[in-house]
């Protein structure tokens, strides 16, 4: 430790003289600090090189921690994504389904005022024919096959460019028939 010297008020007084126990005193400290501090420094380098090989550990578990902590909030984020897009691609879907019968109806609309039958309306004079079908056969069993065979030879005597007009089998036909 530094010594501290009281100074004398004599000396004070007369002024100091070159070799004065003030003077040796601070020279004393000042080489005390310079020892200390090329202490510190010769300390430093032979535990510096440990002491930054311990720091490069510590900061690469870090690393290691932070980024798997950082992989698992990616994760999670991109699963919160992907539901959410699924959420929103289902509504979506439903939005298109009410937007495609809005359509289906108001062309429904207007093909009915245009005069248009509708495949309901079709379908009820198909079950409608095929009920007076049966009521002609059961009346008149012989009159009904005659109808059917002249038909075949004048189907067979139309003209070959001539296209059948498809004709839908309902379930109330195949029951039927």
């Amino acid at each position: 430790m530094v010594k501290k010297i009281q100074k004398s008020s004599s000396a004070a007084k007369a002024g100091a003289p070159a070799n004065s126990p003030l003077s040796g005193a601070i020279k004393d400290s000042a080489q005390q600090i310079w020892l200390a501090g090329l202490g510190a420094f010769s300390k430093a380098q032979a535990e510096g090189g440990k002491a930054f090989e311990s720091l490069v550990k510590e900061g690469l578990s870090i690393q290691r921690k932070t980024q798997a902590v950082a992989e698992e909030r990616i994760s999670e984020a991109s699963n919160r994504m992907s539901s959410m897009a699924t959420d929103i691609s289902a509504k979506a879907a439903g939005q298109w389904d009410k937007l495609e019968n809005i359509f289906e109806d108001r062309v429904a609309k207007a093909l009915n005022k245009l005069g248009v039958p509708s495949a309901r309306d079709i379908e009820a004079l198909m079950e409608r024919i095929d009920a007076l079908s049966q009521q002609v056969h059961r009346l008149n069993p012989k009159a009904a096959a005659a109808p059917k065979a002249a038909a075949k030879p004048a189907a067979k005597a139309a003209p070959a460019k001539v296209a059948k007009p498809a004709t839908r089998k309902t379930p109330s036909r195949a029951k039927a028939a």
